[in-house]
């Protein structure tokens, strides 16, 4: 964790672990060969208790020439705008305010005091809300600067340390309710299972370092086999080849496709669950079947690959068309021709998929190409009763997803063609049609 000429920044509180762990730092120091520094972070959560927090670890730093620093983050704003709960949001922040002032002291580690217990309380929160073995494996003790040297250091030990050196710590009043599930398992949980095994910290860390070796070496499995299987990569979306995920074990796909995840967006909120329904599509959906998961992450299963995006569906712009000719519209990907026919020797063509055809006369230019929008309908052809737009997407299993980038083809306010889709009964070509406006469709090329 630590080398000589190491700058460490100690996340400081005033509770008893993180006092435990400024004085033990204070002093190896010397003999470590490092330099010390300090910082307080303010949630913004109690502030009747946060003044007299930040005066103690003051007081406490300047005793040992130590430099100190706080900074106060707003947790509250970030957890509503981010979607997270406080305590997510107040973790985010408060590593991120660490990183910062780290960068601004020249500090090359930034140590916190998380124990034995937090370790053990950690695994039994993730095994009650049915984690697999990543969130078994419980708090890494080094994760890039940031390093725990008392991870393997019980509660008892720190207080016994404290209480020894005659050094005061405060209290976080948040501790002491039992409004979160760690404080929860801290009080009821913790008590009752050191009273069927008092080993039972130790033997939850030997569980958790069990668990993290392997994960370590699954971690090295999963990069080279998810190297050769990503098609395209982008910040926000990745496209992996289908035929290897079909054929392959589930243990390894279920960390294949987390690790795929986490290259579009947070993980955060997408569970055990998630996962087996991405499993369920890769084995035995339809191409072009997708599901929805949480933060706006999509997949999509094709012919030869699953599509992992957390890019914001495309929207069609509007086109104005003034007379026959080609419209591109780009975010189809489509181009549309236009064309007036004297007569109704093509009155049997266009199946509203790939050409359309429409009595030119009921059809007068301007026309207009446009998405849909709230309370559209239409009369769809051989049909002839009004319907919203909305129902027949439905109806037709069209991706919500690729709804707003479906082109309505429009004369004034009306809807005359769902484009590649189905025309109007109102402009059909009939036995009155003198001239026939054809529309069709062809792939846009890149």
């Amino acid at each position: 964790m630590i080398s000589a000429g190491d700058r460490i920044l100690a996340g400081l509180s005033g509770g008893a672990d993180s006092v435990c762990l400024l004085s033990i730092l204070d002093h190896l120091k010397n003999a470590l060969g490092v330099e010390l520094s300090a910082a307080y972070i303010d949630h913004g959560f109690r502030p009747d208790e946060t003044t007299a927090e930040i005066e103690f670890c003051s007081k406490l730093c300047s005793e040992r020439n130590i430099a100190f620093s706080t900074t106060k983050i707003n947790a509250k704003v970030y957890a509503e705008s981010e979607g997270l709960n406080k305590q997510e949001a107040a973790r985010d922040l408060r590593y991120k305010a660490l990183e910062e002032i780290a960068a601004q002291n020249g500090a090359n580690k930034i140590a916190l005091a998380h124990n034995a217990n937090d370790q053990a309380e950690t695994l039994l929160m993730h095994l009650v809300r049915g984690s697999g073995p990543l969130g078994l494996s419980g708090i890494p003790p080094i994760r890039g600067l940031i390093i725990r040297p008392l991870i393997e250091t019980q509660r008892s030990e720190i207080e016994e340390y404290l209480s020894k050196e005659g050094l005061h710590y405060v209290t976080d009043s948040s501790n002491l309710k039992n409004d979160y599930l760690r404080n929860r398992i801290r009080h009821f949980i913790m008590p009752s299972l050191i009273n069927i095994n008092k080993d039972f910290i130790q033997a939850a860390l030997r569980t958790t370092n069990i668990i993290r070796d392997e994960e370590r070496y699954f971690a090295v499995l999963v990069t080279k086999t998810l190297m050769k299987m990503i098609s395209r990569k982008s910040d926000t979306a990745i496209e992996l080849f289908l035929g290897p995920m079909e054929y392959m074990d589930t243990a390894l796909l279920r960390r294949v496709l987390r690790r795929a995840l986490s290259e579009t967006r947070s993980l955060r909120g997408l569970g055990l669950d998630h996962i087996e329904d991405l499993i369920k599509l890769i084995k035995y959906g339809q191409s072009g079947g997708r599901i929805y998961l949480p933060h706006s992450i999509r997949a999509i299963k094709g012919y030869a690959t699953l599509a992992l995006t957390s890019e914001a569906p495309v929207s069609l712009r509007e086109y104005v068309i003034n007379s026959p000719g080609e419209v591109v519209l780009k975010e189809a990907a489509t181009v549309l021709r236009l064309s007036i026919v004297e007569g109704k020797e093509i009155y049997d063509m266009g199946d509203g998929k790939k050409s359309a055809c429409f009595d030119a006369d009921k059809l007068p230019f301007p026309l207009s190409i446009r998405s849909r929008r709230a309370g559209d309908f239409f009369y769809p052809g051989g049909f002839g009763k009004k319907k919203k737009i909305q129902d027949y997407f439905v109806d037709e299993k069209i991706p919500r997803d690729e709804r707003d980038s479906v082109p309505l083809l429009m004369t004034n306010k009306n809807i005359a063609w769902i484009v590649g889709h189905r025309i109007d009964e109102r402009y059909k070509v009939d036995d009155n049609t003198d001239r026939v406006l054809l529309l069709e469709i062809r792939p846009m090329k890149f």
